[in-house]
């Protein structure tokens, strides 16, 4: 569980440190690699819980998934098709879905043993 949020943080913390502005163009193609990302993250963190996290899964799933996504909103600008929407939707639902799992995996532990079986 903890390679995902180490990951996380150091993340947020290296784009505090830097000002870097992306190009109005770019911002696009970031946005949808960035949710990519997220969904990759929580992905990781339910995972974790479940204990079946498998490092190498999580980091070929992690690239994959950013650059599929990045590519998507590529060539549906070059169609000029809204073409991110389609992965902002799948991405959307699988992050509020991944969220929704670590929620409950974790209210389910932090209840007592006598609680559960109610």
């Amino acid at each position: 569980m903890w390679i995902p949020v180490i990951g996380l943080m150091l993340g947020v913390f290296i784009g505090l440190s830097f000002n870097l502005s992306v190009p109005l163009q770019y911002s696009s193609y970031l946005s949808i690699a960035i949710l990519a990302a997220l969904d990759t993250v929580f992905g990781g963190i339910r995972a974790s819980l479940e204990r079946h996290f498998d490092s190498s899964v999580f980091i070929s799933g992690f690239f994959f998934n950013t650059l599929l996504a990045a590519l998507l909103a590529f060539i549906g600008v070059q169609l000029g098709v809204d073409l991110y929407l389609a992965a902002v939707f799948a991405f959307g639902v699988r992050l509020f879905n991944n969220i929704a799992a670590i929620r409950r995996l974790m209210v389910t532990r932090s209840r007592k043993p006598s609680e559960k079986t109610l």
